[in-house]
């Protein structure tokens, strides 16, 4: 019995001995406690680099920078060429209308009516019979033409004479500016005296005709022969015209 029970100690010992000679073990018939551990081995050189690995997946968006500062302006760039005529556009809007650039006007002419007796001397002449008057700036009454409009004017005056002699002046606020006379030589007939003169005029001037004193009053006016006052303003001195400012 001991010897079979020695027997297969043997054998069990033999078994864990061809195996510690597999592990490269000291064989030994009872198992020994762990040894010191060895020292580090030396660092090994260095492998061949890997292949590389496959790109990532794109990451999310990032925020937006801030804005940065404005940079400086570039060179002007070469002319281009001219461009071809572009398409009409259409029509505007009619305007409003707009103020008429009207020179100034001042005319007039009247004659006296019948009359056989002479007029009163050193007194406005009436010609009281007003041919034309549009601006109404003579005055058929008084005998007087009042200026509204300054400027240059020219007055003519035509007279039939009879009976006696005649002298007339073209006064400007009392004083005469042109005078005539016509004799009267005891003619069968009547017989005529013209004159004018160029005024130059400010607003509230007057002009007029009269005859002297004494007895060249031949100031005659009938059915067949008239005796005319007539006046119009050759241009304007007054600054705010639209034409003559």
């Amino acid at each position: 019995m001991e010897r079979a029970l020695c027997l297969c100690l043997f054998l069990l010992t033999l078994t864990e001995d061809s195996n510690q000679i597999e592990d490269n073990k000291i064989p030994s018939l009872c198992a020994g406690q762990p040894g010191i551990p060895g020292n580090p081995g030396i660092h090994g050189s260095q492998g061949l680099p890997g292949r590389d690995g496959r790109d990532g997946r794109d990451g999310a968006a990032g925020m937006p920078g801030e804005k940065g500062e404005l940079g400086q302006p570039g060179p002007s760039g070469p002319r281009g060429e001219r461009g071809s005529a572009g398409i009409n556009g259409l029509p505007g809007e009619k305007g409003t209308q707009g103020e008429c650039a009207v020179a100034p006007r001042s005319a007039f002419s009247a004659k006296r009516s019948e009359s056989r007796s002479p007029p009163l001397a050193d007194q406005p002449i009436v010609f009281d019979i007003v041919l034309i008057n549009e601006q109404g700036h003579y005055d058929g009454n008084t005998g007087k033409f009042l200026c509204e409009i300054p400027g240059l004017y020219y007055f003519a005056v035509h007279a039939t004479v009879y009976r006696m002699s005649l002298q007339f002046d073209i006064m400007k606020n009392g004083k005469s500016v042109a005078s005539f006379f016509q004799f009267y030589g005891n003619w069968p007939k009547p017989t005529s005296l013209s004159g004018g003169t160029l005024v130059r005029l400010e607003p509230e001037d007057e002009v007029w005709v009269q005859v002297g004193v004494g007895d060249y009053t031949g100031f005659y006016a009938s059915v067949k022969t008239d005796s005319t006052f007539t006046g119009f303003l050759v241009y304007s001195y007054w600054p705010n015209s639209p034409v003559f400012a």
